[in-house]
């Protein structure tokens, strides 16, 4: 579990410029658990994901991933734990070939090389690169260039995969087609994953939303019970899926749109719902 409480962080603390980012955040992942977080830029999402990492530490309160606290002390402890794949994979992938590249992680912790070679097969089959494990990292697309750096943080065996917008610099088809893929390892693994993104339509693919302004949670609840509060949102600068904002626009002029409506397909079966009563009564 991932267990914040009562965290604040402040950078360059005690100078004039100081800049609060988190205020007194308190929020619990369960193992397994797959989430979306959301939020405008300044609404410290980034840094959330610093904290989470043991990049920066608490200025105030605690951050516990599977009981192990996030503090110097600690620092390589939870990042045994945690693995981050960020929104431009050239920032992380180092080696010059895709095997070495998700050997990488492994090798580092001074594993045996019988299980170093184990876990780049199993990663390398779950993302589908087997036919381009030899190649070079800089012959690779941007959607192939993701998949090396999901498969070099898989390889570390996480308890929690954290996404730092990856899909931003990818086409919309490319983008859902690795949300999916990350939603099916996590379901297989076990895996539990936190998925910070500006989409809300990747957004809705995860069971647990959170969106987050002026370093502090403002919603936390399913994708459903998160995009009905849609004044809400407009209110922090956030947008909502094009479906749930015209059922919103329906309801307000007294069009009976019952359910909680996510996609297109929730819409028009809410249509169908309202016009078949409206003849039935």
């Amino acid at each position: 579990m991932i267990e914040l409480d009562n965290v604040s962080f402040t950078y360059r603390k005690g100078e004039p410029d100081a800049v609060p980012a988190l205020r007194n955040l308190d929020l619990k992942i369960e193992a397994g658990q797959r989430v979306a977080i959301i939020g405008h830029n300044g609404s410290g999402k980034s840094t959330l994901v610093k904290l989470l990492t043991a990049v920066l530490y608490p200025t105030e309160g605690t951050i516990r991933i599977d009981g192990v606290p996030v503090d110097r002390a600690h620092q390589w402890d939870v990042r045994r734990k945690i693995s981050v794949v960020f929104q431009d994979p050239d920032d992380q992938l180092v080696m010059n070939r895709v095997v070495d590249d998700v050997a990488f992680g492994p090798e580092n912790l001074g594993l045996p090389r019988d299980e170093i070679a184990e876990r780049v097969r199993t990663s390398v089959s779950m993302l589908g690169l087997e036919g381009i494990g030899t190649r070079l990292i800089e012959d690779l697309s941007p959607g192939q260039k993701q998949r090396v750096a999901i498969a070099g943080a898989l390889a570390m065996r996480p308890l929690f995969l954290i996404l730092d917008e990856p899909t931003s610099l990818l086409p919309v088809p490319v983008a859902m087609r690795l949300i999916s893929t990350v939603r099916d390892l996590s379901v297989g693994e076990n895996m539990g994953v936190v998925h910070v993104t500006h989409s809300m339509y990747e957004a809705v693919l995860f069971e647990r939303v959170v969106v987050m302004d002026e370093g502090s949670v403002i919603l936390d609840g399913s994708p459903a019970e998160v995009f009905r509060d849609v004044e809400k949102l407009r209110e922090v600068g956030l947008d909502v899926p094009l479906a749930a904002s015209l059922a919103h626009r329906l309801r307000a002029r007294g069009i009976p749109i019952e359910g909680d409506i996510l996609n297109t397909a929730d819409l028009r079966a809410a249509l169908s719902a309202a016009v078949d009563s409206s003849r039935s009564g």
